[in-house]
């Protein structure tokens, strides 16, 4: 069903986003469904990037060293990854209970574009993606451009969904999007979606709710620029240094 979605994109693409533990809908039973990374769906990742010269990115959960992840893959064209393993994990549900959490974040490049990638209720936690003042003079020195969330957030929590996409794209000054699912997950948990694209000023480009969407959105580096340039609200921001120990 992906592959086919995938390959209904006509436009020239760069990066193709799927959501939060993608092969599987969000699971307590990383026993019966995780995958090691040679495994069928990392497979599938490398082929459908190679084919469609994207970088398709997303979660699934993982098996390695005999402990679990709910690990997000940076897949390149030519076969390179980044990986990121969830950092904070959905006590809530008791996914601490069962995954390993991440303490690394990964911060990509695609053509002079830095990019965050995080994963769900990572989004609750400002501090994990807060911009620091140590980037490149290209992108006026702050770490990245655009932050993105792939998750399986539920409907009855959209509010705060919608909400703190907003709020991690205006205190950044970067582009947000949070690509969620959709539908009911067998459980009784319906989820509605509620995809977004945010502008560093907090300005909503893109939202579906409910529906199945796949949309495509070119970015502009050059507002991006102007709007920090014009409001440079991250020169006063608190310094600080994030430990990934």
């Amino acid at each position: 069903m992906l592959e086919e979605k995938i390959n209904s994109i006509g436009q020239k693409t760069e990066v193709v986003i799927l959501p939060e533990m993608f092969s599987t809908g969000f699971s307590m039973k990383p026993e019966q469904l995780a995958e090691a990374m040679d495994g069928e769906t990392v497979a599938w990742m490398k082929r459908i990037s190679g084919e469609k010269k994207i970088v398709l990115t997303g979660s699934l959960i993982v098996e390695e060293n005999n402990q679990y992840f709910n690990r997000l893959v940076w897949m390149l064209p030519n076969g390179q990854m980044g990986l990121y393993d969830k950092r904070h994990l959905f006590a809530y549900a008791d996914e601490d209970a069962h995954y390993t959490p991440g303490n690394k974040r990964l911060i990509a490049s695609v053509k002079g574009w830095k990019i965050n990638l995080l994963v769900c209720y990572d989004l609750r936690f400002p501090v994990w993606s807060r911009q620091a003042q140590n980037g490149s003079d290209e992108n006026q020195g702050l770490e990245y451009d655009v932050l993105i969330y792939v998750a399986n957030w539920p409907e009855k929590r959209g509010h705060m969904w919608r909400t703190l996409l907003q709020a991690r794209a205006i205190e950044n000054q970067s582009y947000c999007i949070g690509v969620n699912r959709v539908g009911n997950d067998g459980n009784g948990i319906s989820h509605s979606g509620d995809s977004m694209i945010v502008n560093p000023l907090g300005e909503v480009l893109y939202h579906r709710p409910h529906d199945e969407d796949v949309y495509t959105i070119t970015l502009q580096k050059e507002e991006l620029l102007t709007i920090r340039e014009k409001m440079p609200f991250w020169k006063d921001a608190d310094p600080f240094l994030i430990s990934q120990d």
